[in-house]
């Protein structure tokens, strides 16, 4: 998709199609109070060319609601296409952020191939925020999971405008359109490396894939295996990995920018399970080709560091992806064995299909050997963080209050939702194990806590946080903003979590 900033009166647009913003400004609270929707703009002639349908009270400006209107008079746009927001006293960067997505998925089944939306005009949306958001849900709306069909038709939108008054601050709306690219174009790296078949992207080609991006955005990368396993004695990771015929990768890259400050360096580690069958613990085969996804941590945090690294903000940062497939060889780990971890703690296995938490402690005790002083990992991890949380919020652990706060300043930029989850020494009793440190998996009860006091005992003291994706990182029904498959939830938070310790 090319994208484009643009400063001029939406009446002299030529396009196929014109989309503008509208949201609900009732306030009344009755139940029979009205909608009153209005357009998000003072273009008098966008205005006068949606007065009819506004005040037909077909249309609500619902969220991501839309209607089409051909031929506006008075515009030379071909089209004009309303999305709505919703209720006007609420309105937030993410919805415009999704709006924009909506109307890119409007457009593409329509074989319309340019799209020209109009940043709004509101007090409650600052116009910095909303048009990084509005580029970033563009791009990531015109992601399609379909990359396979052999009859597979490109219904992509070729070009996006954005479209700014004339009289805004064009520096400062450059700069937010360019970080809205590289985050959205980010965030669909990401996606399409988890939306990947197992046996199209293994472990050795997602070691490649990692490779390529950082050698085309400057960061320094090193990708190892096997033998680089045995010799930091990671034994968890390999226990693994040994069961398939695949071999494992350590993938490790690096930013370290000039004039970066003494100070933090921020460790980013991601579970890469290219294909999970669970082991000899074996999954139910239903949706197990599904768990092509139990990448998506460590797919979220090669996407994050192409951002990182493309955005250059002032601050180390390290980030270590533990790829590996987990099948039920003969030479798999089994149920009972017990495994030495890189730490030197050993773990006893109850569960083959508690896999993730054990590449992770040895990705996360790798971290700290390179100097990571602050550390934020993610993974598919539990099953039952869906359960807890249900497919709304992905969840969020943390050992230290300050870092959990950037964090939580992070998502009010990003607009995902992440909900901080307990620990505790109740949760951390549940993992001792009679024959070894630790066991890897804590019972049937608060399996996203104890699989997350888990990996507390590999972050030790090193404040750190654990985001469990496991409920949002796959969408199973698209969605008005975004297709069904990989959501690459995760990326944009990860940035701004980052960003947050620049300078």
């Amino acid at each position: 998709m090319q994208t484009e900033l643009i400063f001029s009166p939406l009446a002299e647009i030529e396009t196929e199609l014109l989309a503008v913003l509208a949201a609900d400004s009732q306030t009344a609270k009755a139940a029979d109070a009205k909608p009153a929707p209005i357009l998000l703009t003072a273009d008098d002639a966008v205005k006068t060319a949606a007065a009819a349908i506004l005040a037909s009270g077909e249309y609500k400006a619902g969220a991501n609601e839309t209607v089409l209107l051909h031929a506006p008079a008075g515009l030379k746009a071909k089209r004009l296409l309303i999305v709505g927001l919703g209720k006007l006293a609420k309105v937030k960067p993410q919805g415009v952020r999704n709006a924009a997505g909506t109307a890119v998925r409007f457009t593409k089944p329509r074989g319309i191939k340019e799209l020209a939306l109009a940043l709004p005009e509101s007090e409650l949306l600052p116009p910095g925020p909303c048009v990084k958001a509005i580029v970033e849900g563009a791009i990531v709306g015109d992601f399609d999971a379909d990359t396979y069909k052999s009859d597979r038709k490109d219904v992509s939108v070729e070009r996006f405008r954005l479209i700014a008054h004339a009289t805004a601050d064009k520096p400062a709306l450059e700069a937010a359109f360019s970080e809205g690219v590289i985050v959205g174009e980010s965030q669909n790296l990401t996606r399409s490396l988890v939306n990947e078949p197992g046996n199209k992207l293994t472990p050795t080609i997602l070691g490649q894939r990692a490779a390529d991006m950082a050698q085309a955005v400057g960061l320094r990368w090193d990708v190892y295996s096997t033998d680089k396993l045995h010799e930091l004695k990671m034994g968890a990771f390999w226990a693994v990995s040994q069961g398939s015929a695949e071999p494992p990768a350590l993938i490790v890259l690096r930013y370290e920018p000039e004039g970066a400050p003494e100070g933090p360096v921020l460790g980013l580690v991601g579970k890469g399970i290219t294909f999970d069958t669970g082991g000899i613990s074996i999954k139910s085969s239903d949706s197990m080709e599904k768990m092509k996804y139990d990448m998506a941590g460590g797919a979220t945090m090669i996407g994050a560091m192409r951002a990182i690294a493309l955005l250059k903000p002032k601050v180390r940062v390290i980030a270590i992806v533990c790829a590996a497939e987990n099948m039920p060889d003969g030479k798999a780990y089994k149920p009972g064995d017990v495994e030495t971890a890189m730490s030197g703690k050993t773990i006893e296995i109850i569960n083959t299909d508690a896999e993730g938490r054990l590449v992770l402690a040895d990705g996360l005790t790798y971290a700290r050997s390179l100097g990571a002083t602050h550390l934020i990992d993610a993974a598919t991890l539990t099953g039952a963080i869906g359960v807890a949380l249900g497919l709304v919020n992905a969840g969020a652990f943390s050992n230290d209050d300050g870092t959990f706060a950037r964090f939580e300043e992070a998502l009010k930029l990003s607009g995902e939702k992440f909900w901080r989850m307990p620990l505790g020494d109740e949760y951390a009793d549940l993992i001792k194990s009679d024959i070894g440190d630790i066991k890897n998996t804590g019972g049937r009860h608060g399996g996203a806590c104890t699989a997350a006091e888990f990996l507390h005992v590999f972050a030790e003291d090193t404040p750190w946080i654990h985001l469990d994706i496991a409920g949002l990182a796959w969408i199973d029904d698209s969605r008005p903003h975004i297709a069904k498959g990989p959501s690459g939830v995760a990326v944009r938070s990860i940035v701004e979590w980052v960003r947050s310790y620049q300078g």
